[in-house]
């Protein structure tokens, strides 16, 4: 077993180690959910950690983890007879992003359940981070059907499989950490909430600290073991205070001041429900135990809000996490003073993080810094047979986006396969049951009905003499369901001369910051290529943060001729790079343009062969025409026409004024 880096020993960062220990003293916290860019040791912390928490003791034999003290009444593997039990280490429980849903919360075995009627049933990662740790790297990637039985579990604390009226429940109590950087994608606010704390994580700027965890590092990588046992006494300490703060923490007197204070500074930030109170009274009195104190304090109120509160007021998703501390001190400080039993709900002292210096900082050994394919647009001068605006030709300042708005749905036609999502139907793990199949490896789904009909015929040459049903691998058949997919939304913006208009490029930007808006409920993956002046530049690859977009759009520059054809190629080849990337994941191009085609020799006819390549490979298209004055040419149209797709104005982009768009979109692929 390798050894892990020591707590103590990671640099900086103290709030994600405080965040971290306090869930460690009590997991009645949580969880954390710990945001940050890449190479900023979030991985590092929190494998760092299971090496402090402190061993259990489990009933022997019991793949559940039972306490011998207060076994599991509905324990799978019971009932426990008192005697016999092990003390081991705390698990930490690793959860990849590609994990099914029999991975997560365990399998029964159907044909064992139909033909003998036993429950044989096989424990999940669940069951195995019972009383330990259970992390979940990039959380935010996670299948959101796997993320909902994660977080119900952890609310519960209890874990049911549901098959085929074939029942178990098993206890499921553990501590929930997630890592997740912002720029790959944001988990929906419903599911933050979810999580007890957050924080934020980054590396220093700090010339002196950078050096110390480079130092550290490489001296860890060529010692491990060595390295360890350095820190083995700051690593005991740490762990001997856990455990103190856990034996403080039924003491701990969360007094009505404190209470006033959190109920008013979960008011004055308009945080949604309840669950935001109850998770900063448990943080405040786990803060006060971890300080070694009895009694609540307002600092303690403080950090527990710090902590709790920031994910908690995101609620579009192109709001940044954060808190506004001036006002968080204000309600405070109008809402302290006596609890009413001469307590003072007030200090001045700042929850101490804990020996050994703060954690965090320490780059991962696989993280390196990468490049995010962005390209800074090309400022061009205005050419002939362009309208300009009136600040000439050249590159224009940037447009701000209009208000966004509700945009219906566009989709992919036909039938995907592609990762569960909620834009285009496709047959998924989930959805409603359309038909049954043999099953291609590991039975998931069962069709009940099929398989008892392929199994009928064959129980009297089977020897059938019991009421039991006969039943044979052979006979079991896989559901197939319907559901829907996540796509990857392809943004191709026309940035020329010809749209710098402010008031049109504002409306454009709002038009398609509204279709990021459905892209990110709908779970897409989202790309942005933009062209003006002689090129076109891939201004975000494809990726699952839309927020990302969001920023490169608001800045997206404007003016010069209109490259269309070098825009769609650009598009063309992003897509062909991105299906070797993801073959199952279709395509939907959105193409916000007037039509016009301007620099270069033909190129009208260069923009409708660029646009036949995607009609040539089936690739979904729309085109949203931004073409405005009383004079139109229609080119938005022609161009639509080309892809295979369909055009729509901007105006009709809102609300039920495209209500018919989709099904044009599917008419037109079909006559094609």
């Amino acid at each position: 077993m390798s050894t892990p880096f020591p707590f103590t020993a990671v640099v900086g960062q103290d709030d994600l180690r405080l965040a971290l220990l306090l869930n460690a003293v009590s997991p009645a916290v949580g969880g954390v959910l710990v945001r940050g860019e890449k190479g900023t040791a979030k991985s590092t912390a929190v494998r760092a950690l299971s090496a402090l928490m402190p061993e259990v003791d489990v009933v022997s034999g019991c793949r559940f983890s039972c306490d011998p003290d207060a076994p599991d009444a509905g324990c799978p593997d019971g009932p426990h007879a008192p005697g016999a039990f092990a003390s081991r280490p705390a698990r930490m429980v690793e959860l990849p992003v590609g994990a099914s849903e029999d991975r997560l919360v365990g399998a029964l075995d159907i044909e064992r359940a139909l033909s003998e009627g036993v429950k044989a049933f096989e424990p999940g990662l669940l069951a195995d981070a019972h009383r330990g740790i259970l992390y979940v790297d990039e959380v935010n990637l996670l299948h959101d059907h796997l993320v909902d039985l994660l977080l119900d579990a952890a609310a519960m604390g209890a874990s049911y499989v549901e098959r085929e009226g074939v029942s178990v429940r098993h206890a499921a109590r553990f501590l929930l950490v997630g890592t997740m950087n912002p720029e790959e994608g944001e988990l929906r606010p419903q599911l933050l909430d979810r999580f007890g704390l957050t924080v934020e994580v980054a590396a220093s700027r700090e010339p002196d600290q950078r050096v110390e965890v480079v130092r550290r590092r490489l001296a860890y990588d060529d010692d491990p073991a060595g390295f360890a046992a350095r820190w083995a006494d700051e690593e005991a300490a740490v762990r001997a205070r856990i455990v103190a703060a856990r034996e403080l923490l039924p003491s701990v007197r969360l007094g009505d001041g404190a209470l006033r204070q959190i109920a008013a500074t979960c008011a004055a930030f308009e945080v949604d429900g309840m669950r935001a109170d109850i998770v900063m009274a448990r943080t405040a009195t786990a803060l006060a135990a971890w300080a070694g104190r009895t009694e609540v304090l307002a600092e303690d109120v403080r950090q527990a809000a710090l902590l709790a509160l920031p994910h908690r007021r995101r609620r579009n998703p192109f709001d940044a996490p954060g808190l506004d501390e001036d006002k968080l001190d204000e309600t405070l400080e109008e809402f302290g003073g006596s609890d009413g039993d001469g307590h003072d709900g007030g200090g001045d002292d700042d929850p101490d993080p804990g020996p050994g210096g703060g954690p965090g900082g320490q780059p991962e050994p696989d993280d390196a810094p990468q490049g995010d394919g962005d390209a800074a647009a090309r400022p061009e001068a205005g050419e002939g047979g362009e309208p300009q605006p009136s600040g000439g030709g050249g590159e224009q300042s940037p447009a701000r986006a209009a208000e966004p708005f509700r945009a219906k749905a566009l989709s992919v036609p036909g039938l995907g396969e592609g990762a569960a999502g909620r834009r285009s139907r496709a047959r998924t793990e989930h959805g409603r049951t359309t038909g049954a199949r043999r099953p291609r490896g590991a039975l998931t789904k069962l069709h009940l009905a099929a398989t008892v009909q392929a199994a009928a015929p064959h129980q009297r040459a089977r020897g059938r003499s019991g009421p039991g049903l006969m039943v044979r691998r052979d006979d079991l058949r896989q559901a197939v369901r319907e559901g829907h997919e996540s796509n990857l939304v392809l943004f191709v913006v026309d940035a020329s001369g010809s749209m710098a208009a402010r008031q049109r490029m504002s409306a454009v930007k709002g038009a398609v910051l509204s279709l990021l808006l459905d892209a990110y409920q709908r779970r897409d993956k989202v790309g942005l290529v933009t062209f003006r002046g002689s090129a076109a530049d891939v201004a975000l690859p494809p990726t699952s943060s839309v927020d990302a977009a969001a920023v490169r759009l608001e800045s997206l520059p404007t003016g010069g001729r209109t490259p269309l054809a070098a825009g769609l190629l650009r598009a063309h080849e992003v897509l062909r790079v991105e299906r070797l990337r993801d073959p199952a994941r279709r395509a939907l191009v959105v193409v916000v343009t007037d039509g016009r085609a301007t620099g270069g020799p033909e190129p009208v006819a260069l923009a409708g062969r660029a646009a036949r390549l995607f009609a040539a490979e089936g690739t979904a298209s729309v085109v949203v025409d931004c073409e405005s004055g009383p004079v139109r040419l229609g080119l938005a149209g022609r161009l639509a026409g080309e892809l295979g797709g369909t055009a729509v104005t901007l105006d009709e982009l809102r609300a039920d004024s495209i209500a018919g768009l989709v099904k044009d979109v599917q008419a037109t692929r079909r006559a094609a």
